[in-house]
């Protein structure tokens, strides 16, 4: 089961990001606020979810959470910043966007850059263990996988309504034959030839 908060005298947010690992889109990340009482027994890490589950808690969760927001950085900016600091970038976006200060952060993962006088506490693998770190883990995801739905109906050869951007074996074919969009991260290696040397 997972826990409500780590400290209940403090009003907590659980930050997460989806889309770190992608070849392509924004990488997204939520920040949510959830009641003390707060509890679903869906509510698990958006990985071990079904896509179904996941559009059954974001409702949920939207309606019931004290406050809630997600933000992107687009892949032009993780060629720019790298994705490590815009996935950091995209959770301080969406902290910068609730309605309500916490007042403190719990961050998935082992790694942040602190937000301005909020204190926060990195819990690797948290959105297993922390219940509004689960919560923006799937508010991240769903956003995130629905905007690459839009995407895809613009650059359908690269069948991002299945892949979402990641890796997958299509992914790179399309890229081998169709080249890179606008929304490839051109930093990221999305074809393995890239890592080859032409050495005469």
């Amino acid at each position: 089961m997972l826990a409500p908060y780590l400290d209940i005298n403090l009003i907590e947010a659980g930050c997460d990001e989806a889309g770190r690992g992608c070849l392509a889109g924004p990488v997204c990340a939520a920040a949510v606020i959830l009641p003390f009482d707060f509890y679903h027994p869906l509510l698990n890490d958006s990985k071990q979810l079904s896509e179904k589950s996941r559009e059954i808690l974001r409702p949920i969760i939207e309606e019931q959470a004290v406050a809630f927001a997600v933000a992107m950085v687009s892949p032009k900016e993780i060629d720019q910043i790298n994705i490590l600091n815009a996935s950091f970038k995209a959770m301080h976006i969406a902290v910068d966007q609730l309605t309500i200060k916490p007042q403190h952060l719990l961050i998935d993962g082992n790694r942040f850059v602190a937000y301005p006088e909020i204190p926060h506490h990195c819990i690797i693998k948290g959105d297993g263990k922390y219940a509004s770190i689960a919560a923006a883990s799937i508010l991240a995801k769903t956003y995130r996988d629905e905007y690459m739905l839009k995407l895809d109906k613009k650059f359908p050869a690269y069948l991002w309504r299945q892949n979402k951007g990641y890796p997958t074996k299509a992914h790179r074919q399309a890229i081998r034959e169709h080249g890179m969009t606008i929304h490839h991260r051109k930093t990221f290696t999305c074809l393995p030839e890239q890592l080859k040397l032409n050495i005469y």
